[in-house]
């Protein structure tokens, strides 16, 4: 019997450890988590505002810079099926301290080639400075961000106006 109970004891014992370890290696990482979608202006209202796909193997990126403001972390993570990605970053890296609201998310690359213009829609395109984290529950600290959407080549517009077309001014 008191075999039994000093088993349970070290078995509770080792149990608890772990959980402790766990908790250490989460409290030293954070994550960062979103969607990437892509939209279609050539469709209608209902299906531009509703019609978003997630776009599968999506690159996004994360830049981290240190308490100097020096370059600390580059990390990237592609998305999954349902156009999602996770990145875990180390609070910690090379003996300095990240400077989490100096690090910059932002979208990379699309693989699909018929949704693969940058948008800014969710700042995707600019990136998106963390700011306050979206989770905080027992050393986990999770930001979410986006989600960031591409678009169809057809939808593309050039940010500088072109001088060669006449734009409409509306009347006088």
């Amino acid at each position: 019997m008191e075999a039994r109970v000093l088993m349970m004891m070290m078995i509770i014992l080792g149990c608890s450890l772990k959980l402790t370890e766990a908790t250490m290696d989460e409290a030293e990482v954070f994550h960062v988590s979103g969607f990437v979608k892509c939209q279609d202006c050539s469709q209608g209202w209902n299906e531009w505002v509703q019609g978003d796909k997630p776009i599968k193997g999506a690159r996004v990126s994360i830049t981290c810079l240190d308490d100097c403001d020096g370059l600390a972390h580059y990390g990237s993570d592609a998305t999954d099926d349902d156009g999602e990605f996770s990145l875990i970053v180390k609070k910690i890296v090379h003996g300095k301290k990240l400077n989490l609201k100096d690090c910059l998310v932002r979208l990379v690359s699309s693989p699909d080639s018929s949704c693969n213009i940058l948008t800014d829609f969710g700042k995707g395109k600019t990136g998106v400075n963390l700011r306050q984290p979206s989770v905080i529950y027992r050393g986990v600290t999770k930001y979410v961000v986006g989600p960031f959407y591409y678009t169809t080549p057809t939808c593309d517009c050039d940010d500088e106006p072109d001088n060669n077309h006449k734009t409409y001014q509306g009347s006088s």
